[in-house]
Order: structure tokens, then C-alpha cells, then sequence
């Protein structure tokens, strides 16, 4: 009994003074709060872009971008106004997420970060020399990781990662390379998830359990995309659809091999297909035109004016429509794609559009109390189990 009671003792002793070791570094983390990450493309790039050298095909730090939301304050966003992941840190009650490269963001670090950048793929050859691919994302992100390490010590570090929630939407721009002709398409498909799917697995290494992914969405359907009937191109469609399939085969096999692997694939082909399918019943008047652009569907890339094409038309209200320019949506379209995300409702779909196993919510709120891979230090059990 008495050696049970000393043991008890020691662990409390101990548990005291980890404490107070990290308190000086963590006055600004806090277990009430799960940190949020995001890689990817322009569907979530807030600003990263503007302090690379790029050409303004990967730029959106000008007028009208933005111009429903952050007014005359351009933030780099390819909106009118905000993005999904804007309105998932809402609902998660975090602050917006700021962009990893923008000076003096990395104070908001124990809350999350973005890494996303426009025009970035799965394949370091997508856009070379413009974007931040997929894999420095992974660099920056370790940076980030090595960081909580220092601040926070190694095992509360781990706890902070483990909690957080990481965000994925990448794949689309590997799609318009023009390397993709020389592949078998199946081949070429089974490259770019692969890629994603070993970043994933590093982030993985660093703790991180709970992970979300966005599918591609319905290539043949955005306004630069439609044939000249302007119907949509159904090959470009079935190229989305037959990397969707791969992600998600993919994700079930991680979660088999990886202990701990929760994971939320939204289904954003589909999610963006019955907005387009049903505009009147999500609260839109126009489904196939942009309401920034120049030309048939407004689907010339001259939105702001600032790329090759410098005329350009800007519609009345960008809530009438689901694009704001050729390839990107309104914020109004991107705040139902993230209720949908976050609690799978949707107005015309029983079933919702996510595919995984989770929905946001469901990451958000889950503990690291429920990951079984979370340990005491080494020292702690082995004195605790003696």
C-alpha cells in the first residue's frame, strides 16, 4: 500500500512539474481550442500567393476579388468574399486562418495555419516555379510541428497535433498539366493520389490523426470547361471522377494500415453537381455563367484585369450566382459546400455528401482522449506499472 501511495505521489509530482515547464511556453495554447490546418490549391489558398513570385494567373490580392466580403482589402482569396475552410474555422469557433507566409502570422500558429497556394498540385512539376506544391506545404508544415516541439515540449506538442484537424484540396490544377497526354490516364491518377496520399502519411508521422479531404469537383461543369453547346465536357468530368474514386480507395486502405486514422472526405463533385443540377433550390439564378470574367459564359481567366485579357465584366450580385470566375465559386456557394461538411446537411440530399467515415464536426469535437495512441512519457509508466 505504501509503495502504491508513493507511486501516486511521484506521478503527481511529476505531472506538476511538466506543467509548470511548459507554462512559460504555452500561454498562448490551450486545450479548449483544436488547431486547424490546411493544404492545398486555390479553393483554399487565403493569401500565400502574394508573397511568392508569380504570375497573376495564380494572384487574387486585387479588385473585385473579395469585393463582397473584405470590401476594398483584397486578401488573395479567389472569391468574392471567403472560402470553406474560413467557414469551417467559424464553426469550429477558431479565428480565420491566416497564410503561413504572411509576416508575422506565426503567432496564430497553436490555432492552425495555411499552407494552400493557387495553382499548387500533388506533382512538384505542376506550375513549377509559381506555386508552393504539395510537398514544400509539407516542409512548411514540419517546420510548424518542429516548432510546438520547442514552445510546447514533445509530449504536449503531440497532444496539440494529435487534436488538431487537417485539411486537404489538392489534385485539380495536376489535371490541366500538358505532361497528363503522355500518360495512361489511370496511370497518371494513380501518381497524383499517390503523392497526396504519402504527404498525408508524413503529417501523419508528426501525430496528427484527424484529417479531412475535399474530392475534385465536376471539372466539365465549371464555366472555362463547357463545350461550345455549353453543356458540360463530360471528359473532363470522368478524369475527376476517376481520381475521386482512387482518393477514396486510398483513404480506406490508411485507415486500415494507420492506427488512430480518422478521416472526412467530402464529396465536392457531387455536392457541386446538385447545386448546379438544382440552382433555384440552393438559392442561385445562375448556374453556368461567372459572374466575373469576359466572353461566352464570361468564361475568359480576365477577372480584375490584371491577366493577359484586360476587359472584363462583373455581374450585379455575386449571390445570384454559383462562380464567381472560371474555375472558382461565390462565397455564397462555398458556405453551403462547408455546412455541408461540417454536419453532412444538405437541403436536397437525405444522405449528405460525405463519403468518410466523420464529418468536420465529428473531428472537430473528437478528443485525444479517444486516440489510443496518445501515451504517458516512458518514465511515467514504467514507474506507475512496476
Amino acid at each position: 500500500m505504501s509503495r502504491l501511495i508513493s507511486s501516486l505521489i511521484f506521478l503527481v509530482f511529476f505531472v506538476g512539474l511538466v506543467s509548470k515547464s511548459n507554462a512559460s511556453s504555452s500561454f498562448r495554447y490551450s486545450h479548449k481550442h483544436v488547431a486547424f490546418f490546411i493544404f492545398g490549391d486555390s479553393f483554399l489558398d487565403v493569401g500565400n500567393n502574394n508573397y511568392i513570385n508569380t504570375s497573376a494567373y495564380q494572384l487574387a490580392n486585387y479588385w473585385p476579388y473579395g469585393e463582397t466580403y473584405f470590401k476594398l482589402f483584397p486578401t488573395g482569396r479567389f472569391s468574392d468574399g471567403r472560402l470553406v475552410s474560413d467557414f469551417i474555422a467559424e464553426y469550429a469557433k477558431l479565428p480565420m486562418i491566416p497564410p503561413f507566409l504572411q509576416p508575422g502570422s506565426s503567432h496564430n500558429y497553436y490555432k492552425g495555419v495555411n499552407f494552400a497556394s493557387a495553382g499548387a498540385g500533388a506533382l512538384d512539376d505542376t506550375f513549377k516555379g509559381l506555386v508552393i506544391p504539395l510537398k514544400a506545404q509539407l516542409r512548411y508544415f514540419k517546420s510548424v510541428a518542429t516548432s510546438f516541439q520547442q514552445n510546447l515540449g514533445k509530449f504536449e506538442a503531440k497532444l496539440a497535433l494529435s487534436r488538431a484537424v487537417y485539411l486537404f484540396s489538392i489534385g485539380s490544377n495536376d489535371y490541366s498539366s500538358p505532361s497528363l497526354s503522355s500518360y495512361i490516364y489511370a496511370d497518371y491518377v494513380a501518381m497524383v493520389v499517390g503523392n497526396t496520399t504519402a504527404v498525408v502519411q508524413e503529417v501523419y508521422k508528426t501525430g496528427a490523426r484527424k484529417f479531412a479531404f475535399m474530392n475534385l469537383p465536376i471539372f466539365g461543369c465549371l464555366p472555362a470547361d463547357r463545350i461550345s453547346d455549353d453543356s458540360c465536357n463530360q471528359e473532363a468530368s470522368a478524369l475527376a471522377a476517376l481520381h475521386n474514386q482512387v482518393l477514396f480507395q486510398s483513404l480506406v486502405k490508411l485507415e486500415k494500415q494507420l492506427k488512430g486514422f480518422k478521416y472526412s472526405l467530402f464529396d465536392f463533385y457531387s455536392s457541386l453537381s446538385e447545386i448546379i443540377d438544382h440552382p433555384s433550390e440552393y438559392g442561385f439564378k445562375e448556374e453556368k455563367v461567372a459572374c466575373c470574367g469576359t466572353g461566352r459564359l464570361r468564361a475568359i481567366d480576365s477577372c480584375g484585369g490584371k491577366r493577359e485579357v484586360k476587359e472584363f465584366e462583373l455581374c450585379d450580385n455575386p449571390n445570384d450566382y454559383v462562380f464567381w470566375d472560371t474555375h472558382h465559386l461565390t462565397e455564397k456557394a462555398y458556405k453551403q459546400l462547408a455546412a455541408q461538411m461540417w454536419s453532412n446537411q444538405t437541403k436536397t440530399s437525405n444522405s449528405g455528401f460525405n463519403l468518410g467515415p466523420y464529418n468536420l464536426e465529428d473531428l472537430f469535437h473528437a478528443t485525444y482522449a479517444e486516440d489510443s495512441h496518445l501515451e504517458l512519457p516512458s518514465c511515467v509508466t514504467s514507474f506507475v506499472s512496476s
